[in-house]
């Protein structure tokens, strides 16, 4: 059920606002990038820090071991899931490579994806291809835009894939790719399923058990605003019953039992290694308990509204093409001016406390080739944003199109 538009003047937005201090410095537009942390967060980390830095880094977590618990179980609060699905880890990419390794893919094997998968992914894939012998099949889309489930299921139909594996938001679009459809077709099948959500997770409810996700790899410092060199991974109950575990296994993740013998730990944290940022941990706890208190639904209907409104404004200058397409749009604009790179303009931006992004071809060959370019600029707000924030970045652009 869609949530209430709260209004740019309501006294909620008032309170986010005031809880990121960096909204009367600048004007941040790059929450598909790193959110700015509302204060709880950066009062997590610094106190985990000054803790450490009080007793030592084992002394600090042991007696924040109760606080660190919590984190994840607001982590896993975020997902609809328990906090014994969730394992900690350094990033999103992090997260999707340790759920790669778990499968033992050779020669032959196929993994079937889409045109638009994260530039990291598809690296990740490429790579498996050249020292592995793997297959590659990446999804026709639909007309409207996005992978097309009809031709999953077809392709399955055809033949059997060792994972199917999807970015659910692509980083250089505002596309939403239907990730509960295939989630669907995979289950029908019985097939292992993994999920990107990098860009979904704080910018829109979640409910792991409809998407039918065997793993969903995130990460905490954009639209969930969490600090930077934290990301997550959830792992569902049917493959942790199984057995599945990433390739390279620690002592945190297993028990030496025997010279030749080890015993998985039971939950998620197989995953993850023994060595991590505790501090960043907390930040990370703090930001999934401030998403859940702003409301996901809350959140998403905040920033969409801002990300049509944004693509309205960009519209209306001249030399500026929108690039998002699709059924359904998140809090990402994207668009290629004539004749301008995107990258300049992002600096020219900053330059004038805007900022931005600026994703080139290399982030999605596919998709940038297909709509004719080579660099775009990347505007997208989040529920702290305001509409005269955007009418800010829009008109300066204008005045930095003009000046040449």
């Amino acid at each position: 059920m869609a949530g209430t538009l709260i209004a740019d003047r309501a006294p909620e937005l008032s309170r986010w606002r005031a809880d990121t201090p960096g909204c009367a410095r600048l004007v941040h537009l790059n929450n598909a990038g790193a959110a700015l942390v509302p204060k709880p967060v950066s009062d997590a980390v610094n106190a985990h820090l000054a803790l450490e830095q009080d007793l030592g880094g084992y002394e600090a977590a042991d007696a924040q071991k109760p606080a660190l618990q919590e984190a994840y179980r607001a982590v896993a609060k975020i997902l609809g899931a328990e906090a014994r699905n969730i394992a900690l880890v350094q990033s999103s990419t992090a997260a999707f490579a340790q759920a790669i390794s778990a499968f033992d893919l050779k020669q032959g094997d196929l993994l079937l994806t889409s045109r638009s998968d994260y530039a990291s992914n598809q690296i990740m894939y490429l790579s498996l291809a050249q020292r592995r012998g793997i297959e590659i099949l990446r999804v026709p889309d639909a007309p409207e835009g996005g992978i097309d489930p009809d031709a999953v299921r077809s392709l399955l139909r055809r033949r059997r894939p060792s994972l199917v594996a999807l970015t659910w938001i692509p980083t250089n679009s505002g596309l939403v790719q239907p990730v509960e459809a295939v989630g669907a077709i995979c289950r029908e099948a019985d097939i292992p399923y993994l999920v990107d959500a990098c860009q979904a997770v704080g910018q829109m409810p979640i409910e792991v058990a409809k998407l039918g996700c065997d793993f969903l790899a995130a990460t905490a410092r954009k639209f969930l605003r969490g600090p930077r060199g934290m990301g997550f991974l959830y792992v569902s109950d049917r493959l942790l019953a199984a057995g599945s575990h990433p390739l390279f296994v620690d002592m945190h993740g297993a028990t030496w039992t025997q010279p030749d013998e080890f015993a998985l730990t039971p939950d998620a944290r197989r995953f993850e290694y023994w060595e991590c940022s505790h501090a960043l941990v907390l930040g990370l706890g703090a930001a999934a308990r401030y998403a859940t208190a702003v409301g996901l639904q809350v959140a998403c209907d905040r920033a969409r509204d801002l990300a049509v409104y944004t693509r309205t404004r960009l519209a209306e200058l001249p030399g500026v093409r929108v690039l998002d397409r699709g059924p359904e749009l998140c809090a990402i604009a994207t668009a290629t001016v004539a004749g301008r790179d995107g990258s300049e303009l992002k600096l020219a931006l900053r330059a004038r406390r805007i900022n931005t992004s600026s994703p080139e071809r290399e982030d999605a060959v596919i998709d940038m080739d297909e709509k004719a370019a080579s660099s775009a600029l990347r505007i997208s707000p989040h529920y702290y944003n305001t509409r005269e924030e955007v009418d800010t970045a829009v008109e300066t652009l204008r005045e930095i199109l003009m000046s040449g």
